[in-house]
């Protein structure tokens, strides 16, 4: 799936390297579970992109935020995930995430696991993800208009 055409706007305030470690993660996931949607916020301190089965974020399985010198890679539902040897941060009620620094150091088969996991908790909460039919699609969610993080030159 191509990128909604305002993604390389929102994130070419963001340090190349960071950029492409962005791409890379999507491409990952996209790789694994081309039937999703990615949602995208242009936000405030972030540019966060959730992997739904839906068009909505409550269906979403796993997430990525792009930040000045990381990039998180989050799942939605992280909590309630089977425990693996990859310490997932977070001390909210659900979501816990990973910092990535560089594509290299990205665990990529334990969080492949880890995905499939997350998908199979989200189909279970909503049945009807499970044989959904419909084109995935890259679509922006809200653009902030203040931000304290890398902004447009």
């Amino acid at each position: 799936m191509k990128p909604n055409p305002q993604l390389k706007s929102f994130i070419e305030p963001y340090d190349s390297e960071m950029q492409k470690l962005a791409l890379e993660l999507r491409n990952f996931i996209l790789d694994l579970v081309p039937r999703t949607n990615e949602l995208i916020w242009d936000n405030y301190n972030a540019v966060a992109i959730a992997y739904s089965k839906s068009e909505k974020l409550k269906d979403a399985f796993c997430h990525i935020a792009l930040y000045s010198q990381h990039v998180n890679f989050g799942f939605n539902r992280g909590a309630e995930l089977s425990k693996t040897t990859i310490k997932l941060n977070g001390k909210g009620k659900l979501i816990r995430h990973i910092s990535i620094k560089d594509f290299d150091s990205f665990p990529k088969n334990e969080i492949k696991k880890m995905i499939w996991e997350a998908v199979g908790i989200s189909e279970k909460l909503n049945p009807e993800l499970i044989n959904s039919k419909q084109t995935p699609r890259s679509i922006v969610m809200s653009i902030s208009e203040k931000k304290i993080r890398p902004n447009r030159k």
